[in-house]
């Protein structure tokens, strides 16, 4: 839907000159979170029209930054740059390419879904403004091209989701919350260090100290062990974020205590920041090391898909599955980055979308599930496809999506990174094919238990599917569809970008994407 939008506002070009979009995705959720923050309780719908009016002026923008946005290019757009501090090169340094284009707009457009979808039971003040504050951090990670102030915006992300899910959480939501922030904390730690020797150690080859991205990944030349090193500094936080077996323990956790929009936030924006940390910063800085570790990712990847898909058949509470299905999915986002082929990241960057949006409307409808009937428990719940046939056919839809249907967006994006990681991770990618059957048996075999059969006395009461929850599930059945049928308009858009993220690796290290098979079935070179 997002990009039939873009379709029908054309390719207008907006001078950043006139107007700096990058900074306002940024600064406005900021300026809001303040407002909201300074705003009086004694009038709490002023307060919440407040917070929503905010999210969908900063959701306008992103559409209006897709609109403006050149396809073909696969050049950073709409940059804005300013010096900051001189003495150190840091800047105030934004830009928006094929790679982080739909992740700004998908959380342009998640945030005020999540907002008007779900309500917090106490506390309505501090909870809109730590979402704002929260938008504004992950846009920031988005749009970052200076390492200074990506590491800012990439640790103020961990303060309001610490707050959100311990203050609005469940029954463990303390443990879930302190669980939550020492992981992300200490893998933030290494990749603080791994900034700081990276624009040192890249000093000489550059010239000067600077923490400008472009700069230093075009410029810098690492010996081997050096490269390697921090390399890992990064990828630990990224793995971490993402997160990757066996660092994942947190996820299930924070997703099972955290509030819904907490829950539809964090698997739609927040877990990218890994997988996109991976690709801007990881590969594009340390290209040489990204290919010498690429088999520890692989199979990490692998793993997590497996292991991912086989825990959340066992679980009992529907919550948790939805949350150990998304380690599956993201281990599939990242085989598709490390196979290291035009068309598996394509997959990867295209999968990235397609999984915040599939997985944030299967939170959505949990939440209203438990909204209801005040349980998740899988057993508790019974034919609520009779007494809520629309619910049902709404959570169907969501579910053959996150499940890889074809027709759906979730197909396009896997079926990208299973072609394209075979050229170089054949039998990675074997392995990783039978996760697919995987995620169908645990979500059909769950949706069987909730929703076929006969409703006992405690869901027959179960409400159907009211107004203002199906005009908030409706942009992402819209999406899913979209995204499913004519992936092209975002495929133009990623595709640039990816390939001279490709062309920039095999620069440094002389590595050649392996093309497509030709009509004769012969791979070229």
């Amino acid at each position: 839907m997002i990009v039939a939008v873009s379709a029908v506002l054309g390719q207008a070009e907006v001078a950043t000159s006139r107007f700096p979009i990058l900074s306002a995705l940024i600064l406005v959720p900021a300026l809001g979170a303040l407002i909201v923050a300074t705003m009086s309780k004694r009038r709490p719908e002023w307060v919440k029209l407040t917070a929503v009016l905010f999210s969908v002026f900063v959701g306008a923008i992103s559409v209006w930054m897709l609109a403006s946005f050149k396809t073909g290019s696969s050049d950073f757009q709409m940059v804005s740059k300013h010096e900051w501090i001189h003495t150190w090169g840091i800047s105030w340094h934004l830009g928006v390419d094929g790679i982080s284009l739909f992740l700004v707009v998908l959380t342009g457009v998640l945030f005020p879904l999540a907002i008007i979808g779900a309500d917090p039971h106490h506390d309505e003040k501090p909870y809109l403004a730590w979402l704002l504050l929260l938008e504004a951090g992950v846009m920031g990670s988005f749009l970052s091209l200076d390492l200074f102030l990506f590491f800012v915006f990439f640790e103020i992300v961990l303060v309001p989701m610490y707050f959100l899910i311990g203050g609005w959480g469940y029954d463990k939501r303390i443990y879930a919350a302190t669980k939550f922030f020492l992981y992300t904390m200490i893998g933030s730690a290494f990749m603080l260090v791994g900034i700081i020797a990276t624009v040192f150690l890249a000093r000489g080859a550059v010239g000067h100290v600077t923490f400008d991205l472009v700069e230093l990944a075009t410029k810098s030349n690492f010996a081997a062990s050096t490269g390697r090193w921090l390399f890992f500094a990064f990828a630990i936080a990224f793995a971490v974020k993402v997160p990757m077996f066996p660092l994942h323990t947190w996820l299930p956790d924070a997703h099972t205590q955290a509030p819904t929009a907490g829950s539809v936030v964090l698997a739609g924006v927040m877990l990218k920041l890994g997988t996109y940390g991976f690709l801007r910063f990881g590969i594009y800085l340390f290209p040489q090391a990204a290919r010498n570790s690429r088999a520890i990712f692989l199979t990490l990847a692998v793993i997590g898909i497996l292991y991912g898909a086989i825990a959340a058949t066992m679980q009992k509470d529907l919550k948790r599955l939805v949350a150990y299905s998304s380690i599956a999915h993201l281990g599939f986002i990242v085989l598709g980055i490390f196979a290291l082929t035009s068309q598996s990241i394509t997959g990867g960057v295209l999968q990235m979308i397609n999984h915040g949006v599939s997985t944030g409307a299967l939170f959505l409808l949990v939440g209203m599930i438990y909204e209801r009937r005040h349980t998740r428990e899988i057993s508790a719940l019974k034919g609520l496809q009779k007494v809520a046939p629309v619910f049902a056919a709404v959570f169907t839809i969501v579910m053959l999506s996150s499940i890889g249907v074809p027709g759906l967006n979730g197909f396009v994006g896997e079926f990208l990174v299973l072609i394209g990681s075979f050229l170089t991770a054949r039998w990675w990618t074997v392995v990783a094919a039978s996760g697919v059957i995987l995620a169908a048996l645990y979500l059909l075999w769950a949706y069987q238990r909730v929703f076929h059969g006969e409703p006992d006395e405690d869901n027959k009461s179960f409400a159907e599917l009211h107004w203002k929850e199906g005009m908030v599930l409706l942009p992402f059945i819209a999406a899913i569809v979209f995204a499913g049928v004519y992936p092209k308009p975002m495929l133009d858009r990623i595709q640039p970008s990816v390939k001279a993220l490709i062309s920039h690796v095999s620069d440094k290290t002389g590595y050649v994407d392996p093309q497509p098979a030709s009509k004769t079935g012969e791979a070229q070179p």
